[in-house]
């Protein structure tokens, strides 16, 4: 019987992190993302929140203004949600270090989130306390940005709790 518990154990805890990309695959794949680049100037952006179930739960647009100054892009973010949540803003402050890897704070982010490109995906970590009815929950953020050409680009973020997917955001973003 603790054999069967282990195992079921393991295949729960399997499936919560099984399809994780990986940034190795992507290396040679073109265009190479710029991050810099992409988001230097105005950018719309498309999205929806999906449960564990794959059920729709949010729809949301968000207007992105960028600028980039040296080392530094500064993201103004304004997100409409289609159910009830009404506007909110997040203003993003991401410097890129010597060694290519990126760090980003914004007000709404426990910390910093850490980034790194690999051919043309982007990979950026972060945790947050994401509302929830009258309370908060602290969830990790794990988005991978994917380059399409020079103007557009998908995001597809797996939001998690105690190592399992809870939900996933998936983005389409344009330049303007």
């Amino acid at each position: 019987m603790k054999r069967l518990s282990l195992v079921l154990a393991l295949l729960l805890l399997g499936t919560g992190c099984a399809t994780r990309p990986n940034g190795q695959d992507y290396l040679a794949l073109q265009p190479e993302f710029d991050l810099f680049r992409f988001f230097d100037g105005d950018v719309v952006a498309y999205g929806l929140v999906q449960n564990r179930s794959g059920d729709v739960v949010q729809q949301f647009t968000v207007d992105i203004r960028g600028s980039v100054s040296g080392n530094r892009l500064t993201l103004d973010e304004r997100f409409t949600y289609t159910l009830g949540d009404g506007l909110r803003e997040r203003v993003w402050t991401i410097e890129k270090g010597a060694d290519g890897t990126y760090r980003g704070q914004a007000g709404d982010v426990l910390g910093s989130a850490s980034g790194r490109t690999f051919g043309s995906a982007f990979q950026w970590e972060y945790q947050m306390d994401l509302p929830v009815g009258d309370g908060e929950v602290r969830v990790r953020f794990n988005d991978w940005i994917w380059a399409l050409d020079d103007a557009h680009i998908l995001n597809r973020s797996y939001i998690q709790k105690f190592g399992l997917d809870v939900a996933e955001v998936t983005l389409f973003m344009q330049r303007r």
